[in-house]
């Protein structure tokens, strides 16, 4: 019978092992945060402290560098998804899971502040109510780990780009740097 050959850990073979394996498991949590977080441009997200909504406000605006957009009642930025429609929305299943939809409330407030957007619901095919702005379902970012941040715009994921809103509703396509600087009330 042939003797088992032992080895100790941290002979040479154990530790290059280690290190490559540390080195891929490295590589593959920087290759998962690039895809999960930052601006679009390759700068940070900047933060700001937490943009004003009034009180009962479904939604507000923070001034960013790429111009105002709304937040929603926490203060996290809100999206359009460019492969939704007025009235439709195309975020199902994983979709969700990064971009939760901005619930819409029973009865709407009316517009007041800074916030000249059309709003409304959309009701989605599970039953629950998503807010709309001028028509276009709208969301959150689940990669804005601070109020006020813009690390989804730009972003193209679940087939599709993904843009702030600006107060009037509007889709802001330009990807600037991403530090929100004045936050005010809104909607």
């Amino acid at each position: 019978m042939a003797a088992t050959p032992t080895r100790t850990w941290g002979t040479p073979a154990t530790s290059n092992l280690t290190r490559l394996a540390l080195a891929g498991g490295l590589s593959l949590a920087a290759l998962l945060l690039a895809a999960c977080g930052g601006s679009s441009d390759g700068t940070a997200a900047g933060t700001v402290s937490t943009p004003s909504v009034a009180p009962g406000a479904l939604l507000g605006t923070a001034s960013t560098s790429v111009g105002a957009v709304l937040v929603d009642a926490q203060g996290k930025t809100v999206y359009v998804f460019a492969a939704d429609s007025p009235g439709h929305s195309n975020c199902t299943g994983s979709c969700l899971t990064y971009w939760p939809p901005v619930p819409a409330p029973t009865t709407l407030p009316t517009a007041s502040g800074d916030v000249t957007a059309s709003v409304g619901v959309l009701k989605r095919s599970d039953g629950t109510r998503q807010l709309t702005v001028n028509g276009w379902p709208v969301y959150t970012y689940t990669g804005d780990t601070a109020p006020g941040t813009t690390t989804g715009q730009g972003v193209n994921a679940s087939g599709g780009l993904w843009w702030v809103v600006s107060p009037s509703g509007d889709q802001i396509t330009s990807t600037a740097s991403s530090s929100p600087t004045h936050p005010t009330k809104g909607y």
